[in-house]
C-alpha cells in the first residue's frame, strides 16, 4: 500500500516538473512576446522578467528532485535518517530561494513602475505558498531530528 502511495506521489512530482519546464520554455516566451507587442512601453522588461522566471525554476526543480529522493527514502524504510533531514533542509532552502527571487522581481518591477496589481497578487501568492512550504519543511526537519535523537538514545539504552 505504501509503495502505491509513494508511486503516485512520484508520478505527480514528475508531471509537475514536466509542466513547469514546458510552460516556462514553450508557452512563456510566446506570452512574453505577445505582451511586449501589446504594451510596447514595457517591451524592455520582457527579457529580465523571463530570466527571473526561468531562474525561479532552478530551486523549484531542485526541490522537486529532493521531494522525489525523500519518497525514495520512505520506500526503502529510511524515512528516519539524516538523508531525509538533509532533503527537507534542501527543500526549505529552495522555498526560501523562490521567495527571494520573487520578492526581488516584484521590487524590480515596482521600481520600473510596471508592477500591475494582478502580477503583484500572483507574485504574493507564489511567495506565500513558498513560505508555507518552507515553514512546513522546517517543522518536519526539526521533528525528524528529534525522532532521530530519541531513536539514538533508545539504541544506546538497549
Amino acid at each position: 500500500m505504501k509503495q502505491t502511495k509513494t508511486l503516485i506521489l512520484k508520478i505527480v512530482i514528475f508531471i509537475m516538473a514536466i509542466f513547469a519546464l514546458g510552460f516556462a520554455f514553450i508557452l512563456l516566451p510566446d506570452l512574453a512576446k505577445t505582451a511586449a507587442g501589446q504594451n510596447p512601453e514595457y517591451a524592455y522588461l520582457k527579457n529580465p522578467v523571463l530570466i527571473g522566471l526561468w531562474t525561479s525554476l532552478i530551486p523549484f526543480n531542485l526541490a522537486l528532485f529532493h521531494a522525489y529522493k525523500l519518497l525514495k527514502y520512505i520506500n526503502q524504510n529510511h524515512a528516519f535518517s539524516h538523508s531525509s533531514v538533509s532533503s527537507l533542509r534542501f527543500i526549505r532552502n529552495c522555498a526560501v530561494a523562490i521567495i527571494g527571487i520573487f520578492v526581488i522581481g516584484m521590487i524590480f518591477l515596482m521600481t520600473q513602475h510596471a508592477l500591475h496589481p494582478g502580477i503583484g497578487l500572483i507574485g504574493l501568492a507564489i511567495s506565500g505558498s513558498s513560505l508555507v512550504i518552507a515553514l512546513f519543511a522546517g517543522v518536519l526537519k526539526e521533528l525528524l531530528l528529534n525522532a532521530l535523537e530519541i531513536k539514538a538514545e533508545n539504541d544506546l539504552t538497549v
